[in-house]
Order: structure tokens, then C-alpha cells, then sequence
């Protein structure tokens, strides 16, 4: 489907000579094509952890309710950005980045976890933290960089600053 829609839009380009707004959304759809991509991989790679472990949990007791609303965060942000996109909605694309923040502070929290005195789950569970957060993160991380492409769209303008990643 990236192929198809990225092929989709060099066709527009290359056949219609879009100009201003159109081309600008074009580019950023091109961009973002290639994003959901990735949070496509990124949500493989949680699958295969959670397979590789199964019939046992790749997770440890102790960071389920961490998980659940990583999950959770991620997916708002995912539907958001689908959302945002087809209302054209700037204060919406926006709060985007503050979403991640929440993101962010979960994966501080499984840091703290791991890396505490208490840990009892071993090294194997840590690297499954380590990684299965990391996914989480940078599912969250596409999503906010959508929503810079989003503004960009309607604006002209791409947002700039620590809250938003140029990925």
C-alpha cells in the first residue's frame, strides 16, 4: 500500500504539475506514507517479541499497567493523526506533541523500573523492556511527526522546537 500511494502521488506530480498547497500536500503525504510504514514495522516488531516469549509474557508484572497505557497513548495518537488529517484540524495537530510527553514519561518510568535496585526479572526482560518501549516510543514519535507534516499542510508552515522531531 506505501508503494501504491507513494507511486500515486509521483503521478499527480510528474502528470499535473500540482502547484502551492496542492504540491505542499503531496510532499507531506509522500512523508507520511513513508511514517505510517515504519509504525507499521515498529507494531511487526512488538508482535515477534510478544511471540518469541510466548506462552510466557514478554512483559513483567511490574510494568503491565506501564505497557497498557502505552498502548493505549500510542494508539489515541495513531487514530488521532488519521482524524486530524481528514479534518484539518491545527489545534488538534497540535496537541500531538503534548501527547508524547505522556509517551515520553512512560518510558522514563520503565527506565526507573529496570534500572532500579529492586529488579528481580532478569537481564532477558530487561532487553524486552528496553525494546518493546523503545517501539512504543518511536510509534508515538511518527505520530507527532505526522502531525508536523498535518500543520504543515494546512499552514505552509512546519513547526519547529524540542516538541517536534524532524523524522
Amino acid at each position: 500500500m506505501h508503494d501504491e500511494l507513494e507511486m500515486r502521488a509521483f503521478t499527480i506530480m510528474a502528470r499535473q504539475a500540482p502547484v502551492a498547497g496542492e504540491l505542499r500536500t503531496l510532499v507531506a503525504v509522500i512523508q507520511m506514507v513513508a511514517a505510517l510504514g515504519r509504525m507499521g514495522d515498529l507494531a511487526a516488531h512488538v508482535a515477534k517479541i510478544a511471540r518469541l516469549r510466548y506462552p510466557e509474557h514478554a512483559v513483567p508484572p511490574s510494568l503491565n499497567d506501564n505497557f497498557a497505557q502505552m498502548s493505549r497513548v500510542a494508539q489515541e495518537m495513531v487514530g488521532n493523526v488519521g482524524r486530524v488529517l481528514a479534518e484539518r484540524n491545527l489545534a488538534d495537530a497540535e496537541q500531538l506533541a503534548e501527547e508524547d510527553e505522556v509517551m515520553d514519561n512512560l518510558r522514563s518510568e520503565q527506565f526507573r523500573v529496570i534500572l532500579g535496585d529492586d529488579w528481580t526479572d532478569g537481564v532477558e526482560s530487561a532487553v524486552d523492556v528496553a525494546l518493546l518501549g523503545r517501539y512504543y516510543e518511536r510509534i508515538a514519535d511518527h505520530a507527532v511527526s505526522m502531525g508536523r507534516r498535518i500543520i504543515y499542510i494546512i499552514t505552509g508552515d512546519l513547526p519547529e522546537g524540542e516538541n517536534w522531531p524532524s523524522t
